[in-house]
């Protein structure tokens, strides 16, 4: 037995044309999932590289930025020790006058 249906165009089409355009409509539908879905890990992996790359360089800053705060720590000892040393200076200038 052979049902027959009317198409969407007005066009009659039996069951064994409406198996095929839902086969190939799943076949479709599964590959444009997959393509999407391998787009969307590409895209995560993207993220996560540049995440990797943003905190290699905020490891650095880091490093970089405590550098200086003993660069910066070794200038004020040398500072206060010269400070002291030009007051003393100022002292035996004084005495001398």
């Amino acid at each position: 037995m052979e049902f027959r249906i009317l198409g969407p165009v007005g066009l009659w089409v039996d069951n064994t044309e409406l198996g095929t355009i839902g086969f190939f409509l799943l076949i479709a539908t599964v590959i444009t999932v997959s393509i999407w879905q391998l787009a969307a890990t590409r895209r995560a992996k993207v993220v996560l590289a540049r995440e990797g790359e943003y905190r290699t360089i905020a490891d650095k800053g880091v490093l970089v930025h405590e550098a200086i705060e003993r660069q910066l720590a070794e200038l004020g000892g040398r500072l206060a020790e010269m400070h002291s040393r030009l007051h003393a200076l100022e002292r035996v200038l004084k005495e001398v006058d």
